[in-house]
């Protein structure tokens, strides 16, 4: 009757176990999608904001219209064929609830005040300010009005004149159009040299919104698909170029899954020949990923149900820095051999493994202490992975493999290898004399240390950074680097505060220090001016009068103006305008990227389009009660102190990881042994990449961490074979087949054209090469010859099975 580790063993067994746990990995996976929520708002990866400029900065990030505006340019046909298409493009998505806002100059402004607000128009325009509503200035109006309706507009005018003899409905459109609007041909807007169509789409959706990004990206291409189908009995070869922060979402994340997918087929097709060139068995590359697909099982479980959204670069980072539990299949592969089961394997490993795993883990706690709510997510999420790799190594993967493979250290290939090694010296003079070397180039190396422009990392091509440029050049977008701002307790105050501001603001455009402004008081006076301008409007009576000598001698009937009349009496008797007024009218939309209206105070920004210069500009607002702020300095200062806490997180964490592998090795001598190597090749990657002229980044300090954790996996497994050949050999084979995988990974990476997998890539391939040699030279053993009849677990001897009274190694059991 076969036993029962020989029926757990069996070959049958194995497999059915292994399918037991795809089909859980399987079921944990749906359980996890269904409450896995990816956010792409990069706040949360953000420090908390302090000065002003870092609130304006992470606000605008987060749900600001500057997030939301995509730029349209149409092309490629001639210029009555594009101004149709604009119109016809501005039409769709004017229907469509994906876009707050389309404009294209091809409207009259009217769009812009619906038929609830008219009567507000004596309320929001200046006229007032400076002429009264009296016979005189009606009977030059009205006079103007007759001449109009013998002009071209007439079409345009007439339908007004009742209800608005002043036209203020028509001077308000024309001086809510921006500041420096481009020019219109056949009614819409065209760059300068007449050969673009340009329109400006704000979204629903937030810039970081990736998904609601994409389906307002696909939406205008749909809409102008049809649209130029539409108009192709003119021309067809007309295209759209979009531009602005969510089409470069949209076009990064397509070209970030188009890279991945070459990759990781590279990648996969890589690993399992070198897996089944290691090992010769194809079972292996098949059973050595369930360790790694359980650790991001579980490293987003954890995440999605400690946390209300996962951030998508916690799940990049985090799946970048469990990579390392990948080795740990394979340290137990390597190690097998006849005569000894794997279970009794996956004991003799499990100090060294467990000693890496929780130095590692130990060190991620401190990012707990940094503040960053994302930085907490890729803690959470490394932790739970790395631990849960380890585990079902320990206690799963035994269970699954065959008890009798091949045993590394029978190979001559890798026996040469080691002899060869063997015969190297310990260089440590040498290796101080590295060291302080790789110090002198990191502290004298040309250039900046610190990469902190935000611009220089995006993946986005400098082409298509060039076209945005000149996009809102033509549209004649205002400054994105520096805004004037105020605050008040209220969004009155702050809108009173504006309109003090417009004397200053009019003396820079007349100094050309700056070429145009806008403001939210343009469009939304405050209610102590709105109730000014009301007490300027004549009463019923009074406007009667005001009417009746208006009309002496006019062609026009007497009662032709009775909703005029009826309009000021309104505009009268009404409450001042307030913000809440214009929801759901263009207005809002405009107002809502000048205004932010917080539960302690409101913030008033002043966009400025050509600024000259900053320094006179700042002076005077800062005379006035208002504050330049430069926004590109501000994410600068972010960046600065989001490093400053990862670093210091990192200092701590080195040195609980090293007081972790002091607790765990004892000795002075084999401590150095084991973190030697993992500290000789952080130097080492920061002095290439310094000698290469490389700013360093927040993305090259994720990969140190990873390179440190492979550093301290090779040092650890050599430390444990001791000093016995055949077990030096078994982790030289399996640190071989660690660096090989761990190498082809990403250095594939560090082709990348998307500058985070290239910097991440870049290191890391780095760091497996150095960690690698210094493991060699420094963690490895002497050589010696175990005792007859016995064979070597981690270093110590203990009898083969071969004798099955003196094995020490019990049968399996539920508590193994």
């Amino acid at each position: 009757m076969p036993s029962r580790h020989e029926i757990l063993t069996s070959s049958n067994t194995r497999t059915a176990l292994a399918l037991l746990w795809l089909a859980l990995l399987a079921i944990a996976g749906w359980a996890i999608s269904q409450r896995l929520e990816l956010s792409g708002d990069l706040r949360r990866f953000m420090p908390s904001a302090e000065t002003p400029a870092q609130k304006l900065l992470i606000d605008e990030l987060g749900e600001g219209p500057g997030s939301r505006l995509l730029l349209i340019a149409l092309s490629g046909a001639d210029a009555e064929t594009l101004a149709a298409q604009s119109q016809a493009l501005r039409d769709t998505l004017l229907a469509d609830d994906k876009f707050r806002l389309v404009a294209n100059g091809g409207d009259s402004g009217l769009d812009a005040i619906p038929e609830r607000l008219r009567p507000y128009r004596y309320l929001l325009s200046p006229t007032l300010d400076t002429q009264p509503l009296d016979a005189e200035f009606l009977r030059e109006e009205l006079a103007a009005r007759i001449q109009d309706l013998g002009s071209p507009a007439a079409g345009l005018i007439e339908p007004l004149i009742a209800s608005d003899p002043t036209l203020e409905t028509l001077k308000l459109a024309e001086s809510w159009q921006p500041p420096n609007a481009p020019q219109r041909l056949h009614g819409v807007w065209f760059d300068r040299a007449g050969k673009q169509a340009l329109l400006a789409v704000e979204t629903q959706a937030a810039g970081f919104d990736p998904t609601g990004q994409q389906l307002a990206v696909a939406a205008i291409e749909s809409a102008f698909a049809k649209t130029r189908g539409d108009t192709s009995s003119r021309d067809t070869s007309s295209n759209i170029v979009l531009s602005g922060p969510g089409a470069f979402s949209v076009e990064i994340g397509g070209r970030t899954e188009r890279e991945a997918r070459w990759i990781g087929l590279a990648d996969s097709i890589g690993l399992l020949l070198l897996l089944w060139l290691a090992y010769r068995n194809w079972k292996t590359p098949l059973l050595g990923a369930l360790p790694l697909a359980s650790a991001g099982l579980a490293g987003l479980g954890a995440v999605a149900g400690l946390f209300e959204g996962v951030h998508g670069i916690t799940v990049a980072f985090g799946f970048t820095l469990i990579g390392v539990a990948q080795d740990y299949p394979i340290h137990l592969f390597s190690h097998q051999r006849p005569g000894v089961s794997p279970w009794a394997s996956a004991r003799a490993l499990w100090p060294t493994l467990a000693t890496g795993v929780v130095s590692t883990c130990i060190a991620y706690l401190t990012f707990f202490a940094s503040g960053v709510d994302g930085l907490k997510q890729l803690a959470v999420f490394t932790i739970a992975g790395l631990g849960t790799a380890a585990l079902t190594t320990r206690f799963l993967l035994p269970g699954l493999i065959d008890p009798s493979p091949r045993d590394a250290a029978d190979s001559p290939r890798v026996a040469r290898m080691w002899e060869w090694i063997a015969r190297l010296p310990r260089p440590r003079l040498s290796l101080v004399g590295l060291a302080l070397i790789a110090v002198v180039v990191i502290a004298f190396a040309p250039g900046a240390f610190w990469q902190n422009d935000l611009a220089k990392l995006t993946p986005v091509p400098a082409d298509a950074l060039a076209r945005d440029a000149a996009l809102r050049s033509e549209l004649g977008a205002p400054d994105v680097r520096y805004v004037l701002t105020l605050e008040a307790a209220d969004t009155e105050a702050v809108l009173q505060r504006s309109e003090r501001l417009r004397p200053m603001l009019d003396q820079l455009v007349a100094n050309h220090s700056i070429a145009a402004y806008d403001y939210a008081a343009r469009y939304l006076p405050s209610a102590a001016l709105q109730r000014a301008r009301q007490q300027k409007l004549p009463a019923g009576d009074a406007l009667t009068q005001v009417l009746a000598t208006a009309l002496n001698d006019s062609p026009f009937r007497a009662d032709a103006f009775a909703g005029f009349a009826s309009d000021v009496a309104a505009a009268r008797a009404a409450a001042p305008l307030a913000f809440s007024d214009l929801q759901g009218t263009a207005l809002e939309a405009v107002t809502a990227g000048l205004l932010i209206e917080g539960a302690e105070h409101s913030t008033a920004l002043v966009s400025l389009s050509g600024l000259d210069d900053p320094a006179a500009v700042a002076r005077v607002a800062q005379s006035n009660g208002a504050q330049l702020l430069d926004l590109k300095q501000a994410s600068e200062s972010l960046v600065v102190a989001y490093r400053q806490r990862v670093l210091g997180a990192l200092g701590i964490a080195a040195l609980l990881l090293a007081g972790t592998v002091w607790i765990a090795l004892r000795t002075p001598r084999r401590v150095l042994r084991v973190l030697a190597p993992m500290a000789l090749t952080t130097l080492i990657i920061l002095a290439v990449l310094r000698a290469f002229g490389v700013e360093l980044t927040l993305f090259h300090l994720v990969a140190l961490i990873l390179a440190a954790g492979l550093g301290l996996d090779y040092a650890l497994f050599f430390e444990h074979a001791g000093d016995a050949r055949d077990e030096q050999l078994r982790a030289l084979h399996a640190i071989i087949v660690c660096s090989l995988v761990t190498l082809l990974v990403f250095s594939l990476l560090a082709w990348s054209s998307i500058p985070v997998l290239r910097a991440i890539g870049l290191t890391v391939t780095i760091g497996v090469i150095s960690n690698f040699i210094f493991a060699l030279l420094i963690a490895r053993g002497d050589t010696r010859t175990p005792d007859a009849g016995t064979v070597l677990v981690g270093g110590t001897s203990v009898p083969t099975l071969a004798a099955p009274e003196q094995n020490p190694f019990p049968q399996p059991s539920s508590s193994t």
